[in-house]
């Protein structure tokens, strides 16, 4: 079988894992760069109208009913990983439109990866979990989402996602159903961010399986459709069509764009503050603060300030990109905490304290990532994309 795996070089005792390539790397370098948009000239906020449409802005009830469901449901969450996520949720995320604007247009499909002038930078499955504790390392078996949900939920005329809190929101023990419409809420309007930007039951069969129980690498499924939006975003771009509004997770690019060049805009990340566990209509107390230190990395960058889509800010975030960040500002691996204020997941600085070894072994294995197919079936293949965290190491 060696003659048909490896393929002799001209070195002495040298061979290759086929097929084999041309060694000099410049042609292929020089036509990446040519794919990468800020090469296409093209630029115009008119390409990005409606681009977020999708975005989790906060819904009235969301909150409330959030809280009812977690008291009786926060150990089970914990355990599934699903509770600093799902948190998150109650945040009002302030995007930082320019910031994705400009980042957008050095994105790489062939490295999955953003190309700026300081080197390559991407969200990794150790961004996924330190920022949102998702389940990274669980068993995927994904052939369960073509299956048929018990679960029922009206999602037409209902009065939106308001609408929808009304109809499912119950008085009592929470019972499954409740929890599985609300998870179904959760994925559809604050994960995955739908391009309906209403109610849909796409996402029932993954939620249901939640809410009984089960488990299954939601990090992955994250990251890969972060990746996938970035992809369909890339090629709208390089043909200067407009992005419209394609949904998906912006909200973690967001997240760790602003993480990224959290020194550059000089963020301090533990002097935020997150929202409190109360009550939409509670009514504070004069020296009462509605907001809490934060818990961990990710409730601190959720609540960080952001900006709209000026085209000034564009172009000057699009200039320090171009040009790369000094070496002060560069934050490779961002989660120092030498007060230890936040918990770790995983111990980027000290690899002997790491002792979930599967968790280790997910976050640095180069592997084929799925993309959101909840929702697949007759109505879109499933799809992947490459995760490769080797090419962003330093």
């Amino acid at each position: 079988m060696s003659n048909k795996i490896v393929i002799p070089t001209d070195q002495p005792h040298l061979q290759c894992l086929g097929p084999l390539g041309n060694p000099d790397p410049t042609d292929f370098i020089n036509a990446e760069i040519n794919r990468i948009p800020f090469r296409a000239e093209n630029f115009s906020l008119d390409l990005w109208k409606d681009t977020f449409r999708s975005w989790p802005s906060p819904t009235v009830g969301w909150k409330d009913w959030f809280l009812r469901v977690s008291h009786s449901n926060e150990v089970q969450w914990g355990e599934r990983k699903l509770d600093q996520c799902i948190r998150l949720s109650i945040a009002d995320m302030h995007r930082n439109e320019s910031l994705l604007i400009a980042a957008s247009y050095f994105w790489s499909d062939t490295l999955n990866a953003f190309v700026f002038g300081h080197g390559p930078a991407s969200p990794t499955l150790a961004d996924v979990v330190m920022l949102t504790g998702l389940d990274v390392s669980s068993a995927d078996s994904t052939h369960f989402f073509d299956t048929k949900p018990s679960a029922k939920v009206e999602t037409r005329s209902i009065g939106g996602w308001s609408g929808y809190i009304q109809k499912y929101k119950r008085i009592g023990p929470v019972n499954i159903k409740e929890q599985t419409s609300l998870l179904n809420m959760w994925l559809d309007k604050f994960v995955f961010c739908g391009r309906s930007a209403g109610p849909t039951s796409v996402y029932l069969a993954a939620a249901e399986r939640l809410a009984n129980g089960g488990r299954f690498p939601l990090s992955r499924y994250l990251l890969g459709t972060a990746y996938h939006l970035l992809h369909h975003v890339t090629g709208k771009l390089l043909l200067g069509q407009p992005i419209g509004n394609l949904g998906g997770p912006w909200w973690f690019i967001n997240m760790w764009l602003s993480l990224h060049m959290h020194k550059r805009l000089e963020f301090d990340l533990f002097a935020q503050r997150f929202p409190r566990d109360i009550a939409e209509d509670y009514e504070l107390d004069e020296e009462e603060s509605a907001t809490r230190p934060p818990l961990n990395f990710g409730e601190a960058v959720i609540v960080l300030p952001g900006i709209g889509g000026n085209a000034d800010q564009v172009i000057r975030f699009f200039q320090t990109l171009y040009e790369g960040l000094t070496r002060e500002q560069r934050a490779w691996l961002p989660y120092e905490d030498p007060d230890t204020m936040f918990p770790l997941v995983f111990h980027p600085f000290n690899d002997a304290l790491n002792k979930d070894h599967e968790v280790m072994m997910a976050l640095i294995t180069p592997r084929a990532i799925p993309v959101n197919f909840f929702g697949s079936g007759k109505t879109s293949n499933q799809t992947y994309e490459f995760y490769n965290p080797s090419a962003l190491a330093r």
